[in-house]
């Protein structure tokens, strides 16, 4: 359960590169080859959001959630979706006592800084919506009472292609809650190659230690929410989710809350870069993965095998890049 506590020290930028660049080292200690992967799964952690991966089974997508877990000191849980999980597995139940007569909460997995959701689409639409609440409020209520969840709250969850066997597709309200989505791939030959050379003896994740933890990283949010975003990007971004509610390919188009987290992406990137304002760069650097999962494609779209990620490149390419000036100095 959340306890109170004094708020972090304000942290600079050169700390917060320090603070992300060591985890980043870390994760690739275990991760080889994927630098990308890794890079837009930093930005949605720095961003306060959720991450979502998807691809086949056997090309690390929990051993890259439970790197990034176990890169920060801070309560970790695991959900194995199944599916006859159901929602109180995640949120909690209540207990009565015969000792005091009355009902006592037990909370369940969810209350923990990280969460691991592994194989999410394997559970029941019931089960995945109790994620709802949880990762848009950062609360649980069970039987009328509302429970704080950690600070900070990240979860990462992973999912098999929705055309394998026992799965069912996440709903529209799920996946948008999701700030972004990745899928790692199969590594080259020399990337491969490293595992096997270095995963045959040991598990690099068993020898992975801490290199930050909860308090440290509420101070680095803090310090990238600080981050300049011009008002001419911010027209730019809603701009961009506006845009593809009125694609001709498009069923249904990025939320409004799309647009939220597209910005609080492109301050979280502008960080990794070193720098205290968000350029257009940054907006296209987070684009594809924060609003491809979102879109909702015609039938004539999927029978012309057209791809969200490709038409969010072509509404990038179409669309006037501002020129916003840099924030001004003391």
């Amino acid at each position: 359960m959340t306890t109170m506590s004094s708020p972090p020290l304000p942290m600079s930028l050169s700390e917060l590169t320090t603070v992300s660049g060591r985890i980043s080292q870390n994760v690739h200690r275990v991760i080889a080859g994927k630098s990308e992967a890794i890079r837009i799964a930093l930005v949605t952690l720095l961003s306060e959001g959720h991450l979502l991966m998807e691809d086949v089974p056997g090309v690390g997508k929990t051993s890259l959630a439970k790197a990034i877990a176990r890169s920060i000191d801070c309560s970790v849980s695991r959900i194995q979706f199944t599916p006859d999980l159901m929602p109180s597995d995640i949120t909690g139940v209540s207990i009565y006592n015969r000792n005091t007569t009355e009902f006592e909460f037990r909370p369940g997995p969810i209350f923990a800084n990280v969460v691991i959701g592994d194989e999410i689409n394997r559970g029941s639409p019931k089960t995945q919506s109790a994620l709802l609440e949880c990762m848009e409020e950062r609360q649980v209520t069970v039987d009328g009472m509302t429970y704080p969840l950690s600070d900070p709250f990240f979860v990462v969850a992973t999912q098999n292609p929705v055309e394998m066997e026992g799965t069912y597709a996440l709903p529209e309200a799920q996946r948008d809650r999701f700030t972004a989505r990745i899928s790692i791939g199969y590594p080259d030959q020399a990337a491969e190659l490293a595992m096997v050379d270095g995963h045959s003896g040991e598990d690099p994740l068993q020898t992975l230690s801490a290199v930050s933890d909860a308090r440290e990283m509420q101070a680095v949010l803090a310090a990238v929410r600080a981050i300049h975003v011009a008002p001419e990007l911010r027209r730019y971004a809603v701009e961009l989710s506006s845009a593809t509610r009125r694609m001709p390919e498009v069923r249904l188009g990025a939320s409004p809350r799309a647009t939220l987290h597209l910005v609080r992406a492109a301050r979280a990137q502008a960080a990794l870069s070193a720098r205290d304002y968000v350029v257009p760069d940054d907006l296209h650097a987070v684009c594809v993965p924060v609003l491809a999962h979102r879109l909702v494609l015609t039938a004539e779209s999927l029978t012309a095998r057209r791809t969200a990620p490709d038409l969010i490149r072509a509404l990038l390419s179409r669309i006037p890049v501002p020129q916003a000036p840099r924030p001004a100095r003391d």
